[in-house]
C-alpha cells in the first residue's frame, strides 16, 4: 500500500499509537489502514462415494487439479461463497453443505474454510478457471498432481473420516515448509 484510500496521501509502515504491530498510517490524516488474512472458501464435493475435484486454468498451479474454493465475497456467508466457487469452477450444484476443515496458513495471510457437500444430480462441468473436473475414488486421486498442500490434507483426512463414517470439524494451521539444512 502506498496512499491512503481515505485522502490519497502518503501512507508509512509503523506501529499506531496502543497498537502492538505495524500498520499503514497515512502520513497526512492518521488513518490506519488494516490489513486482514483473506478468507478462501470451497467445498469437498462427493457424489456417490468420489470426490470432484477441478484441474486449474489459471495461475497459480495451472494444470494442477484442486477442489473447488477461491475468495469469499463481500456480501456473502462463507457457505454461499463455497457453493458459489463450486458452481463457478465446475459447474456443480452443491448440495447439503456441512462445514468440514478450516486451516489457517499465516505465513500466506490466508484462512481457508471447507464445506463437505453433495452434488445436486451429479451433474459437474468445468468453469472458466477450470481445465477439466472428474470423480475420483481414493486410490485414482492424482497426488502428484494436486495444488497445494491444504487440499492433499483435507483429501487425505476426509478418506480417513469416511472409513469411520465420521466427519468431525477441524481446525488446524499450516506452516511454512522448512527448507532442510
Amino acid at each position: 500500500m502506498n496512499f491512503c484510500t481515505t485522502c490519497g496521501a502518503e501512507v508509512a509502515l509503523q506501529i499506531p499509537e496502543g497498537d502492538d504491530r505495524k500498520r499503514y498510517v497515512c502520513l497526512s490524516c492518521q488513518s490506519i489502514h488494516y490489513t486482514s488474512p483473506r478468507v478462501i472458501v470451497g467445498c469437498l464435493p462427493i457424489h456417490e462415494g468420489k470426490v470432484l475435484l477441478c484441474r486449474r486454468a489459471i495461475e497459480p498451479r495451472r494444470n494442477y487439479w484442486t477442489l473447488p474454493a477461491g475468495f469469499m465475497e463481500n456480501g456473502e456467508t462463507s457457505q454461499q461463497g463455497a457453493a458459489r466457487e463450486t458452481w463457478e469452477e465446475a459447474e456443480a450444484k452443491a448440495t447439503e453443505l456441512e462445514l468440514y476443515r478450516i486451516y489457517d496458513i499465516p505465513h500466506i495471510s490466508q484462512v481457508y474454510m471447507f464445506y463437505r457437500c453433495g452434488i445436486e444430480q451429479g451433474a459437474f462441468g468445468a468453469g472458466p478457471e477450470s481445465l477439466e473436473s472428474a470423480l475420483f475414488e481414493e486410490r485414482d486421486i492424482p497426488w502428484d498432481e494436486l495444488a497445494f498442500p491444504v487440499v492433499s490434507r483435507s483429501l487425505k483426512e476426509y478418506f480417513s473420516d469416511a472409513t469411520q463414517g465420521r466427519f468431525p470439524v477441524r481446525v488446524a494451521a499450516i506452516e511454512r515448509r522448512r527448507k532442510p539444512s
